[in-house]
């Protein structure tokens, strides 16, 4: 029974998008430690666990919940990352 957990900074993902990646990823393990067997979904457990935006750093970037706010309303209006000023 494989168990996947997903850490994510709270306000990436929109509902739609969680449902996409939870049917992706389980797709996924059907195919490759399933087999292909579609029964095997049914053991398969998925988590999304959300911190907020200031409990996470990379490479010492510190992003803010506005930033984040600011990227996604920018992703979602179909803004390519390079044409977009926001930085994270």
């Amino acid at each position: 029974m494989p168990y996947v957990q997903i850490n994510t900074i709270k306000g990436m993902l929109n509902t739609e998008q969680k449902q996409r990646l939870l049917e992706k990823i389980a797709d996924v393990l059907v195919e490759v430690e399933g087999g292909g067997n579609t029964e095997f979904k049914k053991s398969i457990w998925i988590n999304i666990q959300e911190s907020e935006a200031e409990a996470w750093s990379m490479s010492g970037l510190r992003p803010t919940s506005q930033q984040i706010a600011q990227f996604t309303t920018a992703r979602d209006a179909g803004a390519s990352t390079q044409n977009t000023e926001v930085a994270i």
